[in-house]
């Protein structure tokens, strides 16, 4: 396996699309010198030729050539993590060519069958995953298992070299995105944590986690403004930007109520209009459901405010905008912004 890291380099003028656009018209012009390269094990020549050409989509993306699941090999861009450029490699692989006998392409590293006979060279001292242990940790009623990550060499590296050895050993084992759907805090350490496992067995833990969480679930949450209004709140629980990676439109709809109790929340004919917008909002969500989700809603101080978000290149803000026309009760609004990270609703976010 080639790994390679991220690029540091200016952002270009290019959009996003025309940038994409521009890397596949750039692979098939160069594929037969690359196939020629990876064929040779000139890993040199294949980073000389492919970091410039992925930083050009975005200099914060990182990519890796790996084995393929069924090609011979694998063409891995990632947002390693920042929520902010997960839709980007996401649509960096909708655009990709079909999949052949030597190449298919990822968004995101792919659990390894073979990870736990790999090695990797950190700051000059041996990282084999069969001698990493785990500490795990499931906190109750939680969707995630926190990890303590501890591996004989830790005790010989920095801090930021052990937590991206155990962020790689990680992706390796699960799959870059099961990490981010199920594992919650990560730690590196130099001292091996008590009732520790072998890494080999962290995927049978998540995987037992994750099947308490089949179903569609949503929470009742209460709590207070930033100003101490009180404010109730439905979420979808599990909910994770993850899940729905090409969701990185926000469509927040504001709808003021008339009826309310003395803690401003809606009440009577204003709850039952509530209630009905909402049903029709998530009939038309469920025609676009490879395109739109609901979040979450949260009612307060006389207005309920719901968070969608959507596949900017759908039509879920055109339906939330029809929606508004008929409202009655006072004056509502449809705002529409980019917003990748989910910041929108950080603090219903699994």
């Amino acid at each position: 396996m080639r790994l390679f890291g991220r690029k540091d380099a200016d952002e270009g003028a290019e959009g996003p699309d025309e940038a994409i656009a521009g890397f596949w018209a750039w692979w098939q012009e160069t594929r037969p010198q690359l196939d020629s390269m990876v064929a040779a094990g000139e890993p040199e020549g294949l980073e000389e030729r492919l970091s410039p050409a992925v930083a050009a989509i975005d200099p914060g993306l990182a990519y890796e050539v790996a084995p393929g699941k069924e090609a011979a090999h694998a063409l891995v861009v990632t947002a390693a993590g920042d929520a902010e450029l997960r839709s980007l490699a996401h649509r960096w692989a909708k655009a990709a060519p079909p999949a052949d006998l030597l190449w298919e392409f990822h968004p995101s590293r792919q659990a390894n069958p073979m990870a736990m006979e790999l090695t990797l060279d950190v700051a000059g001292f041996e990282f084999a995953l069969d001698k990493l242990q785990l500490g795990l940790r499931v906190p109750r009623n939680q969707p995630r298992v926190d990890v303590a990550a501890y591996h004989p060499i830790f005790s010989e590296l920095d801090e930021e070299s052990r937590l991206e050895a155990t962020l790689l050993a990680l992706d390796w084992l699960l799959g870059e995105d099961d990490v981010a759907r199920w594992v919650g805090e990560i730690t590196a350490v130099t001292f091996e944590p008590i009732d520790s496992v072998a890494a080999v067995h962290l995927p049978a833990v998540v995987a037992d986690v994750a099947s308490g969480y089949t179903e569609e679930e949503w929470l009742l949450l209460e709590g207070q403004t930033a100003g101490g209004a009180p404010l109730v709140a439905t979420a979808r629980h599990p909910l994770r930007p993850v899940d729905h990676p090409l969701f990185d439109q926000h469509i927040q709809v504001t709808l003021p109520y008339a009826h309310r109790d003395e803690n401003g929340l809606p009440v009577g004919d204003s709850l039952a209009a509530l209630r009905d917008f909402e049903e029709r909002l998530a009939a038309r969500l469920l025609k676009l459901r490879d395109d739109a989700v609901l979040a979450a809603h949260l009612s307060s101080q006389g207005h309920r405010v719901i968070h969608v978000y959507a596949d900017p290149t759908g039509d879920a803000a055109i339906h939330a905008k029809e929606l508004i026309v008929g409202w009655e009760e006072g004056e509502p609004r449809v705002d529409v912004s980019a917003d990748p990270a989910w910041t929108a609703v950080a603090p219903f976010l699994t």
